[in-house]
């Protein structure tokens, strides 16, 4: 940090930053590995009080963070499902449906299975859906895979959808 700021308004500047990390400026989601450096500032010695330094912080990570052009990252789960071969059509239109990345298949018995990585988000109705296409003959397990990136097209949508809830 740069002198110009007095080292008792430091606590104050972390809780501003840290309460627009927590409440992420996009989406309300939560932002992580964030480094941040203060390197200037300016201060009155008669004006300024720790509320002015964190609500400046909080504005200044907001500001800094929505042109930093950030991408925001999703669960993924990878999901095998053991299906008839008579339904694995349709169940494999129900993954594309639902953003899945199919990465493999292979036969057991007069069964499919498909192995397919799948946003955690596309997966609220999935063991109802799967019942319903399937006549109740096919299961699935789910294991957590890793984060991936969410379309541009999907975080345009949830930004816009965040925006319209603040708005309310």
């Amino acid at each position: 940090m740069g002198g110009a700021i007095d080292s008792r308004y430091i606590g104050a500047i972390r809780k501003g930053i840290m309460a627009q990390m927590k409440n992420g400026p996009l989406t309300g989601s939560p932002c992580q590995n964030i480094r941040v450096v203060v390197f200037d500032g300016k201060m009155h010695s008669v004006d300024s009080n720790d509320i002015s330094f964190q609500l400046a912080a909080s504005g200044a990570f907001k500001e800094a963070f929505q042109n930093a052009k950030p991408q925001l990252l999703e669960p993924m789960y990878r999901v095998e499902i053991l299906c008839p071969d008579e339904a694995t059509g349709d169940v494999m239109g129900d993954l594309q449906t639902r953003r899945a990345i199919i990465s493999g298949m292979d036969t057991e018995g007069h069964y499919q299975k498909i192995i397919a990585d799948v946003p955690l988000a596309e997966l609220d109705d999935y063991g109802s859906t799967l019942r319903s296409i399937t006549g109740g003959k096919a299961k699935f397990t789910m294991a957590f895979s890793d984060y991936q990136l969410v379309p541009g097209n999907v975080q345009q949508e949830l930004i816009k959808h965040y925006a319209e809830q603040v708005e309310e």
